[in-house]
């Protein structure tokens, strides 16, 4: 961070540091000398390991948290201005941001900076594209929404050239960043209850594209539908992406391993660069590791060293992770809470060999499942077996609107195995009694869904 930032504000508060994002923005700015502290609603991972390195953590937001000696608090989205502790702060008249206003300054002091956004695929892309990095040792400072294995993190503290965030869309946050470069995977519509439609989303993603330094570059998935809205007016140099068409950036000689490996062959403007092994399945995938790979050789990294890093790429947490197997029962959880998504970690569930798909499946927040509950309905056509639980309501609550109940019934207009079980218990239970030896049970979901996959294995 720059001097005279450090001087201004040498003691940060986070409302929400516990958070997979908020807690490696607090770790970078501790490592850059600032005193750091911060509130979470509830212990975790994240706020043993800041207090680990020295972070003091509140649990429970109260005014008194909110002591003089603070300079600046950062505050997530999901922070609302009836919260104590924002409260405490605008009568202290103490400077706040927002965490992606925070995450934009520190972007701006890495010449190479990396901004990867996406309704889709963002944590696997950025995991992909820091390995690549960290395999070609240039020591880069990383920020991903997810725990990437290689570094038993969300975050790590590198040298000061290289950037790699996670660029969400999510209340425009993303209009922060001015990255050297920007990936955008897809656009789709999703957080309605935030843009209304998919115009909107479409704007935010253009005024991101805009935002990219005029000598930087955009990496763009050329399928994206009317994608000359997205690229019109830009001072940034844009390369496209695609399995198939007129892309710059393409993947020939798809291989689909039974074991739900893949392998390809990837030609850049006609020329063939070399082959990548990857260890995750899908169609997606292909496209996300060919983006990464997009991204490194525009960093003018070696392709050995791009190839390798690919390759030594596993996923990331809650990404198509495997949870284990008992019983000759393999357990699959990933973070699809999209029908795209969910439609996506089918098909790749589908490659990898095995007898009955037991899909389980916890909606993510009323207001996605309320808007885009027909589009929910016919994703789960590659699962033998659909169980919803009930709704997992984050950071809303529940209106009466839409039950799961109400979408195990519009699933049935599609698919006839489909069932409710609302409770955890129940689910594990279900489990029990019907999967037999070489079944696959797939929990998907952005909620706590991954504990039912966790039951089963522990039972």
């Amino acid at each position: 961070m720059k001097k005279d930032f450090l001087k201004q504000y040498p003691s940060v508060y986070f409302i929400g540091i516990g958070g997979i994002s908020m807690s490696g923005l607090a770790e970078i700015l501790l490592s850059n000398g600032f005193t750091v502290a911060g509130t979470d609603m509830k212990e975790s991972a994240e706020t043993e390991h800041l207090r680990n390195i020295g972070v003091h953590v509140n649990i429970g937001h109260r005014a008194e948290n909110i002591t003089d000696d603070i300079n600046l608090v950062v505050y997530t989205a999901a922070i609302k201005e009836d919260n104590p502790e924002f409260i405490a702060a605008k009568q202290k008249a103490i400077t706040m941001i927002d965490r992606a206003q925070l995450l934009g300054m520190i972007m701006e002091d890495y010449p190479y900076s990396v901004a990867i956004a996406g309704t889709h695929g963002k944590t696997t892309t950025t995991g992909m594209v820091s390995d690549i990095l960290l395999y070609a040792k240039v020591n880069p400072t990383i920020t991903v929404g997810g725990i990437l294995p290689t570094i038993h993190s969300n975050t790590k503290i590198g040298g000061n050239s290289y950037f790699v965030a996670e660029a969400c869309e999510y209340f425009d946050s993303f209009l922060q960043f001015h990255p050297l470069i920007g990936v955008i995977l897809n656009i789709e519509a999703d957080h309605l209850d935030y843009f209304k439609n998919l115009e909107n989303i479409r704007t935010s993603f253009h005024k991101f594209a805009q935002n990219i330094a005029p000598n930087g570059t955009l990496i763009v998935n050329h399928a994206i539908p009317h994608l000359e809205e997205i690229t019109a007016n830009l001072d940034c140099h844009v390369e496209t992406v695609d399995l198939e068409g007129e892309a710059d950036w393409k993947a020939i000689n798809i291989i689909h391993e039974s074991d739900g490996r893949n392998s390809f062959d990837v030609l850049y403007h006609h020329n063939l660069l070399g082959r990548v092994h990857l260890h995750i399945p899908g169609d997606h995938n292909i496209t996300n590791a060919l983006s990464a790979f997009a991204v490194a050789y525009t960093l003018s990294l070696p392709i050995k060293d791009i190839i390798k890093g690919l390759e030594q790429f596993h996923g990331t947490q809650r990404r198509f992770e495997r949870k284990g197997e008992k019983n000759g029962v393999l357990v699959i959880d990933d973070y699809a809470h999209h029908p795209t998504e969910i439609k996506a970690t089918l098909a790749a569930a589908k490659k990898i060999q095995h007898h009955t798909t037991y899909c389980v499946f916890q909606p993510h927040t009323y207001s996605r499942t309320k808007t885009l509950f027909d589009s929910f309905a016919k994703a789960f056509t590659d699962a033998d077996v659909i169980i919803i639980a009930d709704i997992y309501a984050a950071r809303e609550k529940d209106t009466g609107l839409v039950t799961s109940q109400q979408l195990v019934e519009k699933i049935k207009e599609h698919h006839k195995n489909a069932v409710y079980c609302g409770d955890f218990e129940q689910i594990t239970e279900y489990l029990k009694a019907h999967c037999q030896v070489g079944d696959l049970i797939l929990t998907i979901g952005a909620g706590d869904v991954y504990h039912i996959g966790e039951a089963f294995l522990n039972a």
